[in-house]
């Protein structure tokens, strides 16, 4: 069974580590909040310039003044800090995010991205993906392995104009945890009741599959 946006949030989660400093995309990496392990401290950066950033609030926390990138409301952690974009790009770009969650259209076996445009659709810019990938080593992507119509978002070659050439390592979708490496998709872990047939079929750029793949665990 495919995971819903939560459980792939709640699996991301498990790849945080105590102190780390982390840049949540718009979409489903924001419900990586919510899923923080117990006793963890990490620092939840957003690009429109909150550091510390906490859980979604319920309607009695809700304070309309405090977004993220997204322009969700968000609460904020003690010890948060809130300052201008500039420097929150300062912090991206000069590769002190430990962990950054993006999500993406287009995933490839080079480890190039390409998240921001579909050719002959409105879009309003790149935002800040293009700064995440090329300021950190650490990056997951967060996606269905397939699109609406059953076509494969792991390819080959990237089809879409790229956000990023090389720059990513590890993909976490609705059907499997996947790294990427020496030019090849490597299955990690799938989806519980989801098979590594159904996962290779939905897979157009080359698999590696081991002889044990375990189901992920929540």
């Amino acid at each position: 069974m495919a995971l819903s946006r939560e459980q792939i949030a709640m699996r991301v989660a498990q790849e945080l580590q105590d102190g780390y400093y982390v840049n949540l995309g718009i979409g489903i990496p924001t419900l990586v909040a919510n899923y923080v392990p117990e006793g963890m401290e990490v620092m939840l950066q957003s690009e429109n310039g909150l550091l510390g950033m906490g859980q979604f609030p319920t309607e009695e926390d809700i304070d309309a003044d405090l977004i993220n990138a997204g322009k969700q409301t968000v609460t904020h952690v003690t010890g948060a800090s809130i300052f201008d974009s500039a420097e929150s790009f300062a912090m991206i770009r000069g590769g002190h995010v430990d962990l950054t969650v993006l999500g993406a259209f287009e995933v490839d076996v080079n480890g190039n991205i390409a998240s921001y445009m579909i050719p002959g659709k409105l879009i309003k810019g790149m935002g800040g993906a293009m700064d995440l990938v090329a300021g950190a080593d650490n990056i997951i992507v967060t996606m269905t392995h397939a699109s609406k119509h059953g076509e494969s978002k792991l390819l080959s070659n990237c089809t879409l104009p790229l956000t990023g050439k090389g720059c990513i390592k590890k993909v976490l979708t609705d059907l499997a945890f996947i790294e990427i490496k020496d030019g090849k998709f490597h299955l990690l872990e799938r989806a519980p009741g989801v098979s590594v047939e159904e996962i290779a079929k939905l897979t157009e750029g080359e698999l590696v599959i081991p002889d044990n793949v375990p189901e992920m665990s929540f």
